[in-house]
């Protein structure tokens, strides 16, 4: 895949998505969120993804949204009250994926550049990696679907307390926070995320991935556990039949490694994506 704003890069299975404007500590702007959102949609439909790396070029991660069109900036965004948010539009993207999300945070991830990080599924930070929910301080709101991610990650107080001081977090108070799992250092950052999604690809089923991350990440907002034991209940009813789970108890008996078919493609269940069926 040819973009211009992101580079795009596949190996053993695994996608790199590399934010690359590393002139402008990779800002962003509408066209890094088209081919965002491009990227994500041509994972989706490839089986031979298997986990999605995120990660910036040159110094920083994303400084936020592009500021060099001045006080206008924000105007531009939209001219209609009915307008939806970019950061958004992406982070809703990253949410209904169905490969595995790994943020590899290599310095700066300010605004958006910290937003977008809340739907990714593993986020891990060098040590230079700064963190900043800063739009009180530009006289805005939080965007990017923050408002119902950072809570659920964070806390509520964590969260409103980030988000009304708008100051900079750094690798410590972020892993603390559990905003990030991990910090490591700046030239082990994407040796680890490899490392990370070479467990997932090698050892387990892209099907049971797939279900697994929207099952997670959809009962977040259900009010019972028996949404959850619905869904328990018909996922594995379903994938206990598949041919994925006849080769992970035979690889088992064998001590063998896994030797997954199943394809995200065309073996995902009949009643996925449960969510869109209002009789569920």
């Amino acid at each position: 895949m040819k973009y211009q704003c992101i580079n795009w890069e596949i190996e053993d299975n695994i996608l790199t998505l590399t934010l690359n404007r590393p002139e402008k500590l990779n800002a962003f702007n509408p066209q890094m969120l088209d081919e965002l959102l491009s990227a994500l949609d041509n994972a989706n439909h490839q089986d031979e993804v298997r986990a999605i790396i995120i990660t910036g070029a040159g110094k920083g991660f994303c400084a936020g949204a592009d500021l060099s069109g001045g006080q206008e900036s924000f105007e531009k965004m939209g001219a209609a009250e009915n307008h939806r948010d970019g950061g958004g539009i992406l982070a809703l993207a990253m949410y209904n994926c169905q490969k595995p999300l790994i943020a590899a945070v290599n310095g700066a991830a300010v605004g958006v550049g910290a937003t977008m990080l809340l739907p990714m599924d593993i986020r891990i930070g060098s040590e230079d990696s700064r963190f900043g929910f800063v739009f009180a301080r530009r006289g805005i709101v939080p965007e990017a679907c923050s408002s119902w991610f950072l809570p659920r990650v964070v806390g509520i107080s964590k969260a409103l307390h980030w988000c009304f001081s708008g100051r900079i977090i750094d690798a410590q108070e972020a892993l603390q926070s559990d905003l990030i799992s991990e910090v490591v250092q700046k030239d082990e950052l994407l040796i680890k995320a490899k490392t990370i999604a070479r467990e997932i690809v090698l050892n387990t089923s892209a099907v049971s991935i797939a279900l697994t991350r929207q099952m997670m990440w959809k009962m977040l907002g259900e009010k019972d556990p028996m949404a959850a034991h619905r869904i328990d209940s018909k996922s594995i009813f379903a994938l206990g039949r598949s041919n994925d789970a006849k080769e992970g108890v035979q690889s088992f008996l064998e001590k063998r490694n896994p030797n997954f078919i199943d394809k995200v493609s065309v073996d995902m269940p009949k009643f996925y994506p449960w969510w869109d069926d209002d009789s569920f």
